[in-house]
């Protein structure tokens, strides 16, 4: 609890006060501790009221000098009424450090946070995508709403952030704003740059994000199985948008780029080897990682489809390639007129190429790998484990064969 503040104007004598003058100082007290500073100002020892913190009489610069301590006194108390509506440790010496402005270079987190995303916003194809800009809006979004709900303010100083902070915001992503667990996560190691940033320049004398580790949670990725992949290549669409967005997923599948290394395909990311084989070869946007994928059939014929296609015409790339959120819009209209029952998104494609595409067809995982950018063979070991559940299914299919059980008890 915070206890009033007194303010006491007095005269302090110097060694070199000999003309009868004295150095005007400001005590202040907060909860019985002091702290107090020079006004610069000198005045006639015998003229000052030490009683009433003051000049006597009634002169113009009499009433000019007991004005300006006024408006001393006054500053103070907005200061300290600030720091009461802002929560703030109060002491003496905070109140006369902000009056002084030793305060002012105070690092803000959110203003740390904007200065980021500025930053980011301006590299924004070198080295950033627009994909990464939003989930930094969002994760700062996040940060100031938390700020909002924890502390009744609309921002804090870095220093302020704990382990106590971080937790706190990480329950607050999961119950107010219904984040599942690696949303969460993810809005966290966002928020934890902007941490480092901090510490990084001095700013913050401890890392509070020293006794946090991040821990994601793997689920099952999502699939076409062959007969799936069948049926969406068979089915044609009278709907241009559709019949587009239909070929360009088959693309992906049968390629394993991300969306947004299709978006960027150009004529020079074809080469041929010695043998005269078609191959993309593309650095990921997200890694940085060279691509190397021999062109199949399918989607060597999606593009000589497209290579009139006025917009790859204009631009001067592979493919008429929608926006990835239009994209997703067409491709569940997609799902339902091929009557498959799985979310099928762009990301889904990928999967689809490492699993059904490759893996299933006896394609050493370092080669899909290599294929598909990753930086380490861990990532890829995640489709062999998704794989091996579908070998499962497929097993138990072959279990209950009625032929195969026939033969069983003719044994």
């Amino acid at each position: 609890m915070f206890g009033p503040m007194n303010i006491l104007f007095y005269p302090k004598k110097m060694d070199s006060d000999t003309d009868g003058k004295v150095t005007i100082y400001t005590r202040i007290t907060v909860n019985g501790k002091r702290s107090e500073f020079s006004l610069r100002r000198r005045v006639e020892e015998r003229k000052w009221d030490r009683r009433a913190g003051k000049l006597r009489g009634t002169a113009p610069k009499v009433a000019n000098f007991n004005r300006f301590l006024e408006n001393v006194k006054n500053r103070c108390f907005e200061v300290y009424e600030n720091l009461l509506k802002e929560r703030e440790d109060i002491s003496a010496t905070i109140i006369r450090d902000t009056y002084l402005g030793k305060g002012k270079n105070q690092h803000m987190l959110l203003e740390i946070f904007d200065d980021h995303n500025r930053e980011v916003e301006s590299l924004i194809g070198r080295g950033f995508t627009k994909g990464t800009l939003q989930r930094y809006n969002a994760a700062r979004r996040h940060v100031s709403d938390y700020i909002q709900h924890a502390h009744q303010r609309k921002d804090i100083p870095v220093k302020k952030v704990d382990h106590k902070f971080i937790t706190g915001l990480e329950y607050f992503l999961r119950s107010k704003k219904n984040c599942n667990h690696n949303t969460t996560v993810r809005y966290i190691v966002n928020f934890k740059k902007i941490i480092r940033i901090a510490y990084a320049n001095q700013w913050i004398e401890r890392d509070p994000f020293f006794h946090w580790k991040a821990s994601w949670k793997h689920k099952e990725r999502q699939y076409l199985t062959q007969e799936e992949l069948t049926r969406l290549f068979e089915k044609e669409f009278d709907i241009v948008r559709l019949q587009t967005v239909k070929d360009i997923f088959l693309f992906c599948c049968y390629t394993g780029l991300a969306f947004v290394d299709v978006e960027k395909l150009h004529k020079d990311h074809i080469v041929k080897d010695i043998k005269g084989q078609k191959w993309i070869k593309t650095h990921r946007q997200k890694t940085k990682v060279l691509s190397s994928i021999p062109l199949l059939s399918i989607p060597e014929a999606i593009i000589e489809k497209y290579k009139e296609h006025p917009r790859v015409v204009a631009k001067g790339t592979l493919l008429p390639v929608y926006t990835n959120q239009r994209t997703n819009f067409y491709l569940k209209e997609i799902a339902a007129g091929c009557k498959i029952n799985k979310t099928l998104t762009t990301h889904l494609a990928r999967h689809t190429f490492a699993t059904t595409v490759t893996l299933s067809n006896g394609v050493p995982i370092e080669s899909v790998s290599k294929m598909l950018g990753h930086t380490s063979l861990k990532t890829t070991q995640i489709y062999a484990k998704v794989l091996d559940s579908k070998i499962s299914d497929d097993m138990e299919r072959l279990k209950n064969d009625p032929a195969l059980l026939e033969f069983a008890r003719s044994i």
